[in-house]
């Protein structure tokens, strides 16, 4: 199992990338990039590739509406060269509300438009002429579609590496099951170990069915805080807010994916009450209702032994890469600790 972590920053992102060097010495295997409507990820992945050395660096995740297939290839190539070959590229849909209101795009065919994104980056990342024609991309465009002058093009540069992993987030069970079939990884959110196979067995096990053989295995990142100590479940209320959000705020009714996910964890009445009140303004109400149950499997908070038993939980349910957030005084410390548990 490796180690990873997301980057977490407030205020300057730089003095968050600075503190993964001593990261990268405890024992860390690899650091998650999010640009949810924030900066961009791509540009502190650079500047993480030019501090650190040996770490994976993984976009956590780009979406797929605002770049072109051409710009997406661009970027993967881009950032395994400066890296080393270091480069991990996490894709997602991302969600209504961003892409439509963040990016002006309409939020159309997902699950389409992720598809064809990774046979395209494959294709360009092999030097391959960009040629596809799809139900969403199609290039070179039709002449009758633009000026008839387009050609078949392939990357003007060498990348690092003709592959680069390529990663789905994915909640809902038709996009799991394309992740399972076409994807190297799979970046699942608010993840319960003991709930997962409940929820994500059989679109997990239709996908892998239909993958290729020249694919490996596909890896799963999940995790949550970890606090290690006697007197640390309080901390759980630190991720109360996350969860909140994202339940009861990150999409309307009827179009939130993490709402969902709560109710196909058992928590139907719980993701109703989060969400009405979070609508409301009421955040700190709806935070309070967020399932202990939930927030005690999904994070690795408490005593030695019961972070252990989460590190087995999570390796039980399939994860291949554990994503872990510290809160500790001292992050590093706590970095060398578990990775010397999940090793």
């Amino acid at each position: 199992m490796k180690l990873s972590m997301p980057l977490v920053y407030s205020g300057n992102p730089r003095e968050a990338a600075d503190q993964v060097v001593a990261l990268e010495k405890a024992g860390l295997d690899m650091v998650w990039v999010a640009e949810p409507y924030g900066f961009d990820a791509p540009t502190l992945m650079g500047y993480l590739a030019a501090k650190t050395e040996t770490i994976e660096i993984g976009a956590g995740i780009l979406n797929v509406y605002s770049r072109t297939p051409g710009a997406m290839l661009q970027t993967a190539a881009g950032l395994d060269n400066v890296s080393g070959g270091r480069a991990v590229i996490g894709l997602g849909a991302s969600g209504p509300q961003v892409i439509e209101g963040f990016h002006g795009l309409p939020y159309d065919k997902p699950l389409g438009r992720t598809r064809e994104m990774i046979e395209i980056l494959r294709l360009g990342l092999r030097r391959e002429p960009l040629v596809h024609e799809g139900k969403v991309f199609t290039l070179p465009l039709p002449a009758d579609q633009g000026l008839g002058l387009g050609k078949p093009l392939k990357l003007l540069t060498r990348p690092e590496r003709p592959v680069v992993p390529l990663w789905v987030a994915a909640l809902g069970h038709a996009n799991v099951r394309m992740t399972a079939e076409i994807a190297d990884g799979w970046l699942p959110f608010l993840f319960h170990p003991e709930k997962a196979q409940e929820v994500w067995g059989e679109p997990l096990a239709q996908g892998r069915a239909k993958r290729s053989a020249d694919l490996a295995p596909l890896e799963v990142s999940a995790g949550g805080l970890v606090a290690i100590g006697e007197d640390v479940e309080g901390m759980l209320d630190l991720m109360r807010p996350t969860y909140a959000l994202y339940v009861g705020g990150m999409g309307a009714k009827g179009k939130n994916f993490y709402n969902e996910l709560a109710r196909q964890y058992g928590y139907e009445q719980e993701a109703e009450q989060i969400q009405e009140l979070y609508l409301q303004g009421k955040k700190k109400e709806a935070e309070a209702l967020v399932p202990l149950e939930w927030l005690r499997a999904g994070n690795l908070v408490g005593p030695e032994s019961y972070v252990k038993e989460r590190i087995a939980a999570f390796r039980e349910a399939g994860v291949t890469n554990l994503s872990v957030t510290p809160a500790s005084a001292d992050p590093a410390a706590t970095i060398a600790q578990v990775k010397e548990w999940v090793s």
